[in-house]
C-alpha cells in the first residue's frame, strides 16, 4: 500500500473557514473518483502551529506506486490540480510513502 500525503497552504484569500471548507470537500470528491484511488481523506490543521505552515492536509492510498503515477497524469488530476487547486494555493508539498510492515 502506498500513501500519497499532500500538504497545502492555501492563498489568504481562500482562508475563509467556509472556503476551506469547499476546498476540502471539492478536493475529496474529485479525487475519489479518479482511477486507482483507494481512499481519500482530507484534514484540517489540530492545532495552532500546524495552521500556521498548513491549511490542508490530503492523503490518498494507493496499491502501487504504478498506480500514484497513473492517477498523477490523469486528466482529471491534471485539471483539478491546474485549474481549481493552483489559483488557490501559495504552496504544495507532496511525498509517497509505502508500509514499512510489508
Amino acid at each position: 500500500m502506498i500513501e500519497r500525503v499532500v500538504f497545502i497552504k492555501l492563498e489568504d484569500a481562500y482562508l475563509a473557514p467556509e472556503t476551506v471548507s469547499e476546498i476540502a470537500q471539492h478536493s475529496a470528491e474529485v479525487l475519489s473518483k479518479l482511477p486507482g484511488v483507494q481512499k481519500v481523506q482530507v484534514m484540517r490543521p489540530a492545532d495552532s502551529g500546524t495552521a500556521q505552515a498548513w491549511d490542508l492536509k490530503l492523503s490518498l492510498k494507493f496499491d502501487t506506486l504504478d498506480a500514484v503515477e497513473q492517477y498523477r497524469v490523469h486528466p482529471d488530476h491534471r485539471h483539478y490540480v491546474d485549474q481549481y487547486l493552483r489559483p488557490r494555493i501559495a504552496v504544495i508539498k507532496a511525498w509517497n510513502f509505502e508500509e514499512a510492515t510489508n
